[in-house]
């Protein structure tokens, strides 16, 4: 029997139950549910608003009916709505009267708010955890392949040589903003908004303070209508979610470019990757497609939740309903990814010889070749204009510029002398020596900050 349809003369009909249920996601709900109500009867008895007995009977039904979902055998009931009065219904059910005092000084509009914080400020924990994994994993790659270089791109164009270290460590730096969203995220999801009531606040001498102490939060809310209407910390959380997919989803392509025959400069570990139903011989890298996939889906919860809330007249609507799957489901997919991507990347094999046969084609030192005109006194942009017309002449002989002559190279400027053929890949990487450059040495520091970044966060 439902605890909230005494004005009614008739039982909801079967499709309104069917419809406005939310049992079938928010039963994860539970564990924070009743942490909620065990601070709150404590509080209640502290206050004299129950008798101390009364409490310890309500706290002990709950534990038990933690037990009970624990272990499979609680019984939801759909026409009941929702975890919360699954929960109270049951506790109703197995103490009685008593039972019936713990929604005293409580909406379950305030009730809900807690529950999706505390979930929400786990979920934020368990991904600051998961994300400096992820970011430990990708500065061990670096470090073990520190030597390799690899053709830089844009526009997917052969570009610069740059290390393979700096390289992932651009990665780390998303990584490294990401964790920063995060914890601000959290911030300001740990606020305790129970005390609200419905909306108003509630006429009873309850002691705010004290919940929030039981249940570790660092501050209380300060508005009752905001308190319960607000769903901002859920919008931060996905925003940060599709940031974090967004730079999962990047390398995730690089993934799939460099572990494909043309490029062959990784070769995944088998255990990361699937084969076909009908070509025997493929090895595709389904865990990185289905991170690009899913980064979809987390851009859709986030516009989704964004549209929900936009014209929401204070205080509460049945339409915040909608807050939790879409949640729930950017939490699974964001740390599931987090989670296969610090195992792929830990078994992920680096072919430093296929990269470095990738540094001969695409005339990756052209920039260097302009460089050395600019030093040798000639102004950028027409150092920049020879090189390219020096560029398209190799280009029609069918040559790498290292295989040309000097007399070659005078052709297009007399201030090249035999020095030119001292620029290779290793000077143009020594060349990049500036903060947050390719060069080798400014490479070693930058993974020995990262490494003290992660120090500092007590990893």
């Amino acid at each position: 029997m439902s605890h909230i349809r005494g004005r009614f003369k008739k039982k909801a009909d079967k499709t309104v139950n069917a419809y406005t249920t939310s049992v079938p996601f928010d039963w994860r709900l539970y564990p924070y549910d009743i942490a909620g109500s065990i601070a709150h009867a404590r509080m209640l008895a502290k206050q004299g608003i129950i008798p101390d007995k009364d409490a310890e009977t309500i706290v002990n039904g709950l534990t038990a009916i933690q037990r009970e979902i624990e272990q499979g055998e609680f019984q939801f009931n759909v026409e009941l709505e929702d975890i919360h009065m699954n929960i109270e219904a049951r506790l109703i059910e197995m103490i009685g009267e008593v039972g019936g005092k713990l929604h005293t000084a409580r909406s379950r509009n305030d009730q809900v708010a807690l529950d999706l914080r505390l979930f929400s400020r786990d979920a934020i924990t368990t991904t600051l955890a998961q994300l400096e994994e992820l970011q430990r994993v990708i500065i061990a790659l670096a470090e073990a392949n520190k030597a390799v270089v690899i053709p830089g791109y844009t526009h997917l164009q052969t570009a610069q040589p740059v290390l393979l270290a700096h390289h992932l460590l651009a990665y780390f730096e998303m990584l490294q903003r990401d964790s920063e969203r995060f914890l601000d995220c959290l911030a300001r999801t740990d606020v305790m908004p129970l005390g609200s009531g419905a909306l108003a606040g509630v006429a009873y001498d309850i002691d705010r303070e004290f919940v929030a102490k039981e249940l570790g939060f660092e501050e209380i809310s300060r508005n009752s209508l905001d308190a319960v209407s607000d769903r901002d910390f859920v919008l931060e959380y996905q925003a940060a979610a599709s940031f974090c997919m967004m730079h999962l989803s990047r390398l995730a392509e690089e993934i799939i470019l460099w572990s494909s025959a043309e490029f062959n400069f990784i070769e995944l570990d088998e255990a990361y990757a699937t084969g076909s139903s009908i070509m025997p011989q493929k090895k595709n890298p389904d865990v990185a497609e289905l991170a690009r996939g899913k980064t979809g889906r987390v851009y859709g919860n986030l516009m989704g939740l964004l549209t929900t809330m936009k014209a929401l007249p204070l205080a509460y609507n049945r339409d915040l309903q909608e807050d939790k799957e879409a949640l729930f489901d950017s939490v699974e997919i964001l740390l599931s990814t987090l989670e296969v991507f610090t195992g792929m990347l830990k078994t992920l094999k680096v072919n430093a010889e296929n990269a470095r046969q990738a540094l001969e084609g695409g005339y990756i030192l052209a920039t260097d070749l302009a460089d050395y005109l600019v030093k040798k006194g000639e102004a950028f942009r027409s150092a920049h204009e020879k090189v390219a017309k020096l560029v398209s002449y190799a280009i029609e002989k069918d040559k790498p510029l290292s295989k040309l002559t000097l007399a070659e190279y005078k052709k297009f400027s007399p201030l090249f002398e035999d020095d030119v053929f001292s620029i290779t890949v290793e000077s143009s990487l020594a060349a990049r020596d500036v903060s947050g450059g390719t060069a080798p040495k400014r490479v070693a520091k930058a993974l020995a900050a990262a490494k003290k970044s992660l120090g500092a966060k007590g990893g």
